[in-house]
């Protein structure tokens, strides 16, 4: 299903970043950065949210509003129940929706946001997002401190928040459309392979946004998925050759492979969570965008709708993308 924006633009965005992530190709260009997992905290969990809140007060600041200001705030995190997100929101006087499509909720953020003040109606919103990596290996996986090991396809999940303001006030980056994606389920068990879990939803995703608005490929100076890793970029090239016959081309990426200096650093196969995509579009692209190096932007949010409960269940891991358009105007 594809949804077409009239009134949305970008109005700020910010970033907080924490280990790791500061150290990769992205250094420097984070709005604020924390250099351990704690950053001062009694856990890591307290950790995750002491950086969305101040991720909000950063946005803020650089757009000159005040939480009064907005009308509604979506945010997203993996704890059950999405427990940062609402704890740190508590914290803050402002409207709040709490969502969840694991690393999809990105672009399920924006998207909602979107139809919310398309009307005009209602004049701004934010989306949020936050992970960390300590919090959520031992959610889903093993606790870091058991050193487990780790297969090559495992993914190093983000540690850091995002945020983005929307508005029906004109700026030079629109929000023009949205594809909603579909849950597929592809029988994949292995908690450490979330590239060829995500990579059918993807794929779904991008044929239906092309079809839907009648464009193709080559028509997006980029198209960037959100997770995938090393390994899942190639099978999702692949699989949309195969199953879509889709050629992906020059101006395709995932934001896994550029978070981190992988090859270099032992975080496997790249990185996951529902900051990783908005680190690298908040940080890198969004500026690339206000410069028109890149005026037409596809973002696929890849999410895999696993809880610990169904893992330990051996049940198959669902998945779930949706696609976001941005172009400068």
């Amino acid at each position: 299903m594809n949804i077409k924006f009239n009134n949305v633009y970008v109005e700020g965005v910010s970033t907080v970043a924490g280990p790791f992530v500061i150290e990769g190709p992205l250094k420097g260009k984070f709005d604020k950065t924390f250099n351990d997992f704690y950053d001062g905290e009694k856990t890591f969990e307290q950790c995750e949210i002491k950086e969305l809140v101040e991720c909000v007060k950063v946005l803020l600041n650089k757009t000159n509003t005040n939480e009064e200001d907005i009308n509604v705030a979506l945010s997203a995190d993996l704890m059950n129940q999405i427990t940062i997100s609402n704890f740190a929101f508590s914290k803050l006087n402002i409207p709040y929706l709490g969502i969840y499509n694991a690393c999809a909720s990105m672009c399920e953020g924006i998207l909602l946001a979107s139809c919310i003040i398309d009307d005009e109606k209602t004049k701004r919103a934010i989306v949020t997002t936050s992970s960390h990596n300590m919090t959520a290996e031992r959610q889903y996986r093993n606790p870091v401190e058991y050193g487990a090991p780790k297969p090559k396809t495992s993914t190093f999940t983000v540690t850091g928040a995002t945020s983005i303001m929307l508005t029906n006030n004109k700026t030079d980056i629109k929000v023009t459309s949205a594809t909603i994606g579909k849950v597929i389920d592809m029988g994949v068990m292995n908690v450490f392979d979330m590239g060829s879990v995500m990579t059918p939803s993807a794929a779904y995703t991008l044929n239906e946004h092309l079809k839907s608005t009648n464009t193709t490929v080559d028509d997006y100076d980029l198209i960037l998925t959100g997770d995938l890793g090393v390994y899942g970029k190639k099978i999702f090239i692949d699989y949309c050759k195969e199953e879509y016959n889709i050629k992906i081309g020059d101006n395709y990426d995932d934001s896994a492979t550029i978070i981190y200096d992988y090859q270099n650093e032992d975080i496997y196969a790249g990185g996951s969570g529902p900051s990783c995509l908005p680190l690298v579009v908040y940080s890198d692209i969004i500026p690339k965008m206000k410069s028109r190096e890149l005026k037409k932007v596809l973002l696929i949010a890849t999410g895999a709708l696993m809880s610990p409960t169904t893992c330990n269940q051996k049940l198959s891991i669902p998945s779930v993308s949706h696609a976001i358009c941005l172009e400068v105007i």
